[in-house]
């Protein structure tokens, strides 16, 4: 296996709020990275973690730090050895083949629900984001992906001729004579930094107070008017707000403000945001008042971050089926570094995104105009026997609204996430992230595709092809296509479709049959489908588009492996998120099992991190404990686990009948007028 590269670049600019210089072996430079947000002493005992991640390792002091480069587990792959992109297939037609769900959508096997994307999504703010980031500062060099408007496959207008693409911005120093790297803006550890952020210029206008700089001046509190999130505007002059990702908002003071500049995306998102500020100012008021502001501030913040892991290691991973080794103490010697290939491919669970969040509350709550509000923004609100019931769709009102968490508030939003399963880990996509048409002026309409997205960033970051990358994790290659879906053909042999020219049939994306979570046909207008059989197996398909199993992207590969047993995952990217979540635990000197400042605070206050997710949603909202499930990453109501017949791994298997539903491409979603280009949730990765 490849040696995690351990280089650092001088980056400027980046979200550290300073300019950092590293190089191998070298110590951070006096006066630079540390300067303003090194770790603080608590108590006149306790260490606290810095900001940005420096210092963490005493040994390797920028391990872990915001603004250097991912580490790579394997070496870059450039078609020039520094950085010009492999060629490929193109993206979308891949993607047109491949991971287009044609509006039918399988949700998760195991009946994990939303909250597997929502939370993955707050931790992915919290410990990554690359250098080149649309509205995260610079952009990256334009580098689009052409489109096929005579596609047979492609439904939805793009008169364009491309889909937009930025790459990600080079650390200085590489590609020009060695391989091109990329910058990660934020720290490489699960510290909490979407709430409070990675610079103290940033956090000192989180916290109350006058944000005039000076600590001996900022409160314990974090700056929370009415309980919910500050916007930009809150403190009178946008302009000295830190910079949030507005995405097509067109009030600059609207969007929130929080350690993270992309928590306005989506309306989940905000609130977890939201659900983490109000614990932060919760704990602030178990302290003795007699303590110092900064050490109560320190205090609470020490005990979120151990809630943003305990949650993560005892309840999201072992929802996923990700098992690690037992914990044996915090390691110097393991970089935290989030590697490249965790997250260009492994972390990429994009499929997982549901269309809608349902909810399900007291009536009581809402105004008649709040109401008519909720369905003026595209919410379906039905009120009958006291009982409110909306279904919020991931759509162009909702998205970068930060309007819609204090409307339809915060407890039910919260709870309505783990009402419904997420939809299947697997290489289906919805077309609301997959094909999402925009106008850019009357009569000229664009598509925006995340999964062609994901292949081109994948060329992009120089990631190795699927087979090589196997082997940089320690698995064997796979020699064939039907061995990394796991079906029983990899040639095309349903009838009806076009001779010799299947892969441009839209009839070969057909289902001919769907399966319920306990393996009982089901359909199209049930909703509950976990499984489903196509006309062509995802094997005939991938062999059609690659020619050879050694040609596969890396990340199409990953997502069309076959599900491992007791997990959501294949194997390629089971063992990603192992290696990555096991460096983030071990390598993390104030992981919670290594702190003693948390034994402290139980013992002489009574506050013990050791919460669930549901836990602190009661303790934040008002919502009865009772009423959410004792473990809100799996929905309410059904089975964790299904196992499906044999015969539906077969595409010649059943009645060559299609379901009903939409046909290959789906139905256009509505092009929205004056949208901008955005791609995950309106925000482009």
């Amino acid at each position: 296996m490849c040696a995690i590269s351990r280089r650092r670049f001088l980056v400027t600019g980046t979200a550290a709020g300073a300019t950092a210089a590293f190089t191998l072996g070298m110590r951070p430079l006096d006066g630079v990275a540390n300067a303003e947000d090194a770790g603080d002493v608590v108590l006149g005992k306790w260490e606290t973690r810095s900001l940005s991640g420096v210092g963490n390792n005493q040994l390797h002091p920028d391990w872990g730090l915001a603004g250097t480069v991912y580490p790579r587990v394997a070496p870059a792959n450039y078609s020039d050895g520094r950085g010009e992109q492999v060629f490929g297939p193109n993206p979308r037609y891949v993607s047109n083949r491949v991971f287009n769900d044609t509006g039918v959508h399988l949700y998760s096997e195991r009946n994990v629900s939303a909250w597997a994307f929502v939370w993955g999504q707050f931790l992915d703010h919290t410990f990554a984001m690359r250098l080149g980031r649309r509205q995260t500062g610079e952009p990256g060099e334009t580098a689009n992906i052409p489109v096929d408007a005579n596609d047979p496959i492609d439904k939805y207008p793009n008169n364009l001729g491309v889909l937009f693409f930025e790459r990600s911005i080079p650390a200085a120093g590489t590609g020009e004579t060695n391989p091109r790297e990329q910058i990660n803006q934020i720290s490489s550890y699960i510290d909490a930094s979407a709430v409070y952020g990675t610079s103290a210029s940033r956090l000192n206008w989180l916290r109350e107070g006058p944000a005039d700089g000076n600590p001996e001046h900022e409160g314990a509190r974090l700056l929370m008017p009415g309980n919910h999130l500050p916007r930009k505007r809150s403190r009178g002059n946008v302009d000295t707000a830190p910079t949030m990702v507005q995405g097509s908002q067109p009030d600059p003071g609207a969007p929130v403000v929080t350690g993270d500049q992309r928590s306005n995306e989506n309306p989940m998102l905000n609130a977890v945001q939201t659900l983490f500020a109000r614990e932060h100012n919760r704990i602030v008021a178990l302290l003795p008042k007699s303590m110092s502001e900064q050490d109560r501030f320190q205090i609470a913040r020490a005990v979120v971050i151990a809630e943003q892991q305990y949650i993560t290691y005892n309840e999201f991973l072992p929802s996923m089926g990700v098992k690690l080794p037992r914990y044996a103490g915090y390691n110097p010697g393991v970089d935290t570094g989030i590697s490249n290939e965790f997250a260009t491919v492994g972390y990429r669970a994009h499929s997982l995104i549901r269309n809608d969040i349902h909810i399900e509350t007291d009536a009581g709550r809402y105004s008649k105009a709040t109401i008519d509000e909720l369905r003026a923004l595209g919410l379906t609100v039905n009120v009958a026997h006291g009982k409110a019931h909306m279904v919020l769709p991931l759509a162009e009102k909702t998205m970068f609204n930060p309007d819609l968490v204090e409307k339809v508030q915060l407890g039910p939003l919260l709870h309505g996430i783990g009402l419904k399963p997420h939809v299947k880990n697997d290489e289906l996509i919805g077309d609301m992230l997959r094909s999402f048409v925009f106008e850019l002026e009357p009569g000229v309409h664009g598509v925006n595709d995340l999964a062609a997205v994901d292949i081109q960033r994948g060329r992009d970051h120089g990631i190795p092809t699927y087979n090589q990358l196997r082997v940089a994790y320690g698995l064997p290659v796979k020699k064939s296509f039907r061995s990394i879906t796991g079906e029983h053909t990899e040639e095309f042999r349903s009838t009806g479709l076009t001779p010799g020219d299947e892969i441009n049939d839209p009839r070969s994306l057909e289902y001919t049959a769907l399966y319920d979570i306990h393996g009982k046909r089901t359909t199209v207008e049930a909703d509950n489908a976990t499984k489903g059989v196509r006309r062509s197996t995802l094997a005939a398909r991938l062999k059609a588009i690659y020619g050879s199993v050694d040609k596969v992207d890396a990340f199409v590969g990953m997502v069309a492996e076959r599900h491992l047993p007791g997990s959501q995952f294949g194997e390629l990217q089971l063992a990603i998120w192992r290696k990555q979540y096991a460096a983030l635990r071990d390598g993390d000197r104030f992981f919670y099992a290594n702190y003693s400042l948390l034994d402290h605070v139980k013992r002489a206050y009574g506050i013990d991190y050791r919460k669930s997710l549901g836990d602190l949603i009661a303790l934040n909202t008002g919502m009865p404990r009772e009423s959410l499930a004792p473990n809100v990453f799996f929905a309410q109501g059904t089975q964790h686990s299904f196992t499906a017949p044999s015969d539906a791994d077969a595409a010649d298997a059943v009645s060559p009948a299609v379901l009903g539903g939409a046909a290959a491409g789906g139905s256009a979603v509505a092009a929205s007028k004056n949208a901008k280009p955005w791609h995950c949730g309106r925000a482009e990765v």
